[in-house]
């Protein structure tokens, strides 16, 4: 079983979630709910890695408060 980290954000314009694994080019989708997000995911990176190994562009760190004015 293999793991990945998705970035997950809510769009104010349409208020579904929109997840997406930096550096993995396609992996990304969007729902209603974050249950729904996580399938569609799965679904998505599964879909990806049936064309092989991914050779991912970037790795995800982690975050940082940015504390300005």
């Amino acid at each position: 079983m293999k793991t990945f980290t998705a970035v997950v954000e809510k769009c104010p314009d349409t208020g579904l979630y929109v997840g997406y694994v930096p550096g993995f080019p396609g992996a990304h989708s969007q729902a209603a709910t974050l249950d729904e997000l996580q399938r569609n995911l799965q679904e998505v990176i599964g879909m990806l890695l049936e064309d092989g190994e991914p050779v991912l562009q970037g790795e995800f760190v982690g975050t940082q408060l940015v504390a300005v004015g």
